[in-house]
Parts: C-alpha cells; sequence; structure tokens
C-alpha cells in the first residue's frame, strides 16, 4: 500500500537552502490561527505572521516533516516558536520575494488518485 506524504516540508527545506545559498534572507509566511501554532502573538496581523529564518536570527532551526521549530528572539525576549506544517503559507527571500506559496487548505490526500477509473481493491478489516 502506497503512504501518500505531504510534498511541503520537502519544498520548504529545498526553498530554504537554496535561498540561504543566494545569500538572502529566508521568510516565512504563517497562518497563525492554528490551535498548535506556537508564534508570539504581538506580532500577529491579520492572523498572520512573518518569521526571518536566517541563521542570525535563529537558534537550533529544525525544518521537519510535521513542524518547523526553532528558538527566536522578539523584543530581546526568547521565544520557541513551533509551527504546524499545515500553517506554513510560504517561504520566500526577502530581498527579492522569489520563492513559493502554498495553498491554505493544503492537506495530503487520503489516497492517491487512481491511474483509471475502473474497479479498486480496499482492505477492510
Amino acid at each position: 500500500m502506497t503512504h501518500s506524504i505531504s510534498q511541503k516540508p520537502y519544498l520548504v527545506r529545498a526553498l530554504y537552502d537554496w535561498i540561504v545559498d543566494s545569500a538572502c534572507t529566508p521568510y516565512l509566511l504563517v497562518d497563525a490561527t492554528g490551535d498548535t501554532v506556537q508564534v508570539p502573538n504581538d506580532y500577529v496581523e491579520d492572523g498572520k505572521i512573518v518569521l526571518n529564518l536566517s541563521a542570525a536570527a535563529v537558534r537550533n532551526l529544525a525544518l521537519e516533516n510535521e513542524a518547523v521549530h526553532f528558538d527566536g528572539r522578539f523584543s530581546g525576549s526568547s521565544f520557541a516558536v513551533s509551527v504546524p506544517i499545515q500553517s506554513v503559507l510560504a517561504i520566500y527571500a526577502k530581498e527579492t520575494g522569489q520563492g513559493m506559496m502554498f495553498d491554505a487548505s493544503e492537506s495530503p490526500p487520503d489516497e492517491p488518485p487512481s491511474a483509471t477509473n475502473g474497479p479498486s481493491l480496499k482492505v477492510v478489516k
């Protein structure tokens, strides 16, 4: 059985590397309205927040399949940021605006689309 996983964390990591290698500043646009999003609320505007992911701005950056985690400083105060990958709306270079936007409603499909419209088998327990 094929397990479908989201492409988003892989694209975020690839674009992060490309932005850093291009000597630009990686910015992450986040939907801050999710229950498990941990960001400093003072910086949220219209339900969104832009996070600077540059090495100078964050410590302990982890771009994982399920979430983005790092320790950042906001107005001099340390804050542990945690963003579920589904809440990532875009990653882009501050200097050029180049990057990628993601569909806000994107979630991995339960099953990949079938190659044909023919019958398919399903395991029933």
